[in-house]
């Protein structure tokens, strides 16, 4: 199960409801589950790919990119609402995902993550015997 790891969650949206965007490190997130995996998309645009990185750590996924500003050095800014630097982010992932078996793709602006259930976590049948006779084990 994928554990939320921002407290401040509700706070923010409501700011940024309120006031606009009040942190501009922060990537927006959607979450959910399909079928035998967790599907999670950060949104992430104008970051070149090759800045993003990602790794785990005792179930901790963290995500970082960068986004530098499009204007030449030295140029003078007219207007920049457009936040720029480096975002990050830190998911908590339950046990009973499989985090060896991440799969990361970018396209559209769209940083997407596919994490699969682990399989000790899948429901499963249990074969049910019956009729016959039981053995003991003697000592």
């Amino acid at each position: 199960m994928l554990m939320r790891s921002d407290p401040f969650r509700e706070l923010d949206r409501l700011t940024q409801q309120v006031f606009g965007p009040a942190r501009p490190g922060a990537m927006g997130m959607d979450a959910y589950r399909s079928g035998d995996e967790f599907v999670v998309h950060f949104d992430l645009p104008g970051v070149d790919p090759e800045t993003i990185d990602l790794d785990v750590e005792r179930n901790v996924l963290n995500v970082r990119a960068e986004r530098k500003s499009p204007a030449p050095e030295g140029a003078e800014m007219i207007v920049a609402e457009r936040p720029t630097g480096t975002f990050t982010r830190q998911l908590f992932l339950g046990e009973t995902l499989d985090t060896e078996r991440i799969d990361a793709s970018y396209d559209a602006g769209v940083l997407t993550l596919r994490i699969p259930v682990a399989e000790q976590a899948k429901p499963r049948k249990i074969q049910i015997t019956g009729g016959g006779e039981r053995k003991q084990i003697s000592s």
